[in-house]
Formats: structure tokens, C-alpha cells, sequence
């Protein structure tokens, strides 16, 4: 029975890429750990921790266009091949800076700028490559077994990164480790054979690079699901203020970062679980309006925890409500748009992921700088529920969605 609800894991292509995929996430999150607990180290300002989402966030938005182009004229393997390497290559930049007598926060920019490069690139090739690895029967399965193994990498990630910093003599280890991540994911990557993807038609002119604004700018059920879960996870963010939180509120150390970074996927990655074995049904759109509200109250009840574990209770509970934004989501993206425009649009949903995830790092350092940690984190829930309510309203006709 158990077997029969997991049929992506039938098709090798599938377990190929989630492999690669999960290693490169877990390469990520170790260097998201290392970065922000070094660079606060160094600083000792939250606005400093801003700044690492807002450099891997503008290449996405600027290159927001061509990547998308890209992803449906190349074949996306090579792509995610390429880019998995560039991002080894330059974690290895990292250790050699963390290496150094005084390591320069500028130079850690530079590098995290080239990151984000290189997951422009990526982003839209990965999210794009997923229909053409199982039947669209399987899809809906897929997308939740694949939303788990990314949850299981954000788990250990943080995790391990946390546990390397502490005990394995600083930053350097843990780039180190993420090096090795990247690289066994090229070779994973490398393995795959998925089927021909549909070429995209006709001439490159600008017109085309801009059909996926046009095209989910129309479709109004797809808009507003993006759009709702890039001003509520903007505003409701609090991962770029847990170095200051953990070290300032709690007055704990980089394992503990770890524990708490790994808390919101530990709850995503049961509810992604449980969205594969018992798949939504029916409501979709109110269920995905409650699951955000119920996001944003978790992020109030964090911002007001002095208790270790009712800050890790909360971090989970706000993680597995995102899953299922997610789920509704990247379903509704994904199947909608036919497979030679498929690469554009997933090129805009990753700007609205970018902008929710690493533009919303940079609102909550700033906020955090100006009025302090704990209340830039529960104005942020606060602002997550005031966007919950506006959308319910502005968009119906994703509040009437139904069955995925």
C-alpha cells in the first residue's frame, strides 16, 4: 500500500535528480549556517545579515528573463549540471576566504553574488526539468515526495552545518563539506536521461523572454498563489535574524542555530510526507489560505518565545503550514503551463521565491536594525495575516480553487 503511494520513485530519471537535488540543498543550507554565523561574528549588526539575501536575490530578479529563455532552449540536465559545479567551485572560494587571517565580509558578498547566479540559472531548469521526469499521473506525487527529500536536506543541513562549525574548527570545515555536496550532485545529475523536453519556438526576440510575466500575469489563479506566498513569507521571514536571535535572545551558540534553522523543515518535511500519502482532495484554495494565516501566527508566537523549545515547536508549525502553500503552488505553476514555455514561467515563480526568501532576509535585517529582533519578527507574522486577508478578497477565483 505504502509502494502504491509513492509512484514517482518508479521512474530512475526522478530518483536521480532528487538525489542531486537533495545534496545540493544540504550544500546550501551547511553554507547558509556558516555564512550567517560568520559574517554576524564578524559584524556584530543585524543589517549585515541582510545583505546575504539581498546579493543572491538581485541576480535572480535581473537575469529573471534570460534564464527562463534559457531553461526551454538548452537541455535543462547540462544546465543543472553546470550550475551544481559552479556552485562547488565557489564554496570552495568561501573556504579559502573563511581560511584566511581576517576574513573579508566584502569578499563573502562577492562570492554569495555568484551563488546567485548561478541558482538563477538553476532554479528555472530544476523546477522545469520535473514534468518530463514522470507521466503527469505520477505529478502530483512527485511534487510531494520531492518537497519531503528537499525538506529532509533542510533538516540536516542546518543541522550539520551547526555541528561542523562547532566542532570542526569553523566556517572553513563546513564549505569544505558542502564542496563534496555539490560535486557528488554533478555526478547524479550527469547519470540522467530524461526525455526530450519540447524545444521552445521560434526566434529569441525580447517578446519572447517576457512571456512568462505575460502569461502568469494573465492567469490570475497562478498570480495570485505566487504572489500570496511572496508577501507573506517577505514579511513573515525570520531565518536571516536566527544568528542574532539565537546568540542575543537566547544566548546560545551555533549549534543551536542549527537545531532552530532545521526546525521549519522538520515540520514541512511531515506534512510533505502526508501530502503524499493523503494528497489534498478538495478546497485547495481555502486550504492554502489557512495553512499562511496559520504561518504567520506561528511566526508571532517565535517572536515572542524566550523558551528554546517553544521557539523550535513554533519554527515547525510555521514549516509545515509553508509546505502546504507550497504543494498548492508549485502543483498549479507547474501543470499549467505548457512544456515549451514551462522554463519562463518557472524563471518568474523563482524571482517570487526569491523575493519572499532572500529579499524577505534583507526586510527582516533591516526592520531588525531599525526596531529590534523580537518586534521585527512579530510585525512581520502581523503583516503576514494582513496579506492573507487582502488576497482572500483580491483573489477569488484561487480562493474557489478546488481539486488540484
Amino acid at each position: 500500500m505504502w509502494y502504491g503511494r509513492a509512484q514517482a520513485f518508479r521512474h530512475r530519471d526522478f530518483n536521480l535528480f532528487q538525489g542531486a537535488r537533495l545534496l545540493s540543498v544540504l550544500g546550501m543550507q551547511m553554507l547558509s549556517v556558516a555564512v550567517g554565523w560568520q559574517i554576524y561574528s564578524i559584524t556584530g549588526r543585524p543589517i549585515d545579515l541582510a545583505w546575504v539575501g539581498l546579493v543572491q536575490f538581485l541576480p535572480a530578479f535581473c537575469l529573471s528573463p534570460v534564464t527562463g529563455q534559457i531553461a526551454d532552449r538548452f537541455e535543462r540536465r547540462r544546465i543543472l549540471a553546470v550550475c551544481h559545479a559552479a556552485t562547488g567551485l565557489l564554496a570552495g572560494a568561501l573556504w579559502e576566504v573563511a581560511r584566511s587571517n581576517a576574513p573579508r565580509v566584502a569578499a563573502i558578498y562577492a562570492i554569495l553574488a555568484g551563488i546567485g547566479v548561478a541558482r538563477a540559472f538553476g532554479g528555472p531548469a530544476s523546477q522545469s526539468i520535473v514534468p518530463t521526469l514522470v507521466p503527469v499521473e505520477h505529478f502530483g506525487n512527485a511534487v510531494a515526495w520531492g518537497s519531503s527529500l528537499w525538506q529532509t536536506s533542510t533538516v540536516l543541513g542546518p543541522m550539520l552545518g551547526g555541528f561542523v562549525y562547532a566542532t570542526g574548527g569553523g566556517a572553513a570545515a563546513v564549505y569544505a563539506a558542502a564542496v563534496c555536496c555539490f560535486a557528488a550532485a554533478v555526478s547524479l545529475v550527469a547519470a540522467m536521461r530524461p526525455k526530450g523536453q519540447a524545444p521552445s519556438r521560434g526566434p529569441a526576440t525580447l517578446r519572447s523572454l517576457f512571456d512568462g510575466v505575460r502569461y502568469v500575469w494573465r492567469n490570475q489563479v497562478v498570480l495570485g498563489s505566487i504572489s500570496l506566498d511572496l508577501f507573506a513569507v517577505l514579511l513573515g521571514g525570520a531565518t536571516a535574524l536566527l544568528p542574532a536571535y539565537t546568540r542575543d535572545i537566547l544566548h546560545m551558540g551555533p549549534w543551536a542555530l542549527g537545531i532552530l534553522r532545521s526546525a521549519p523543515a522538520v515540520g514541512a518535511s511531515v506534512m510533505a510526507v502526508a501530502l503524499a500519502l493523503w494528497p489534498i482532495r478538495a478546497q485547495a484554495g481555502v486550504k492554502m489560505f489557512a495553512s499562511v494565516a496559520l504561518f504567520g501566527f506561528s511566526t508571532i508566537a517565535f517572536g515572542l518565545s524566550r523558551s528554546v523549545a517553544i521557539s523550535v515547536v513554533s519554527l515547525a508549525v510555521a514549516g509545515a503550514a509553508d509546505m502546504v502553500s507550497i504543494f498548492v503552488r508549485s502543483t498549479l505553476v507547474q501543470l499549467a503551463a505548457p512544456d515549451e514555455m514551462r522554463g519562463r514561467v518557472s524563471a518568474v515563480n523563482m524571482v517570487f521565491i526569491g523575493a519572499s526568501n532572500e529579499l524577505g532576509e534583507f526586510e527582516s535585517g533591516l526592520t531588525a536594525q531599525w526596531f529590534g529582533v523580537v518586534p521585527a519578527i512579530v510585525l512581520g507574522g502581523v503583516g503576514t495575516l494582513v496579506v492573507v486577508a487582502f488576497w482572500a478578497w483580491r483573489f477569488p477565483a484561487l480562493r474557489r480553487v478546488d481539486r488540484l
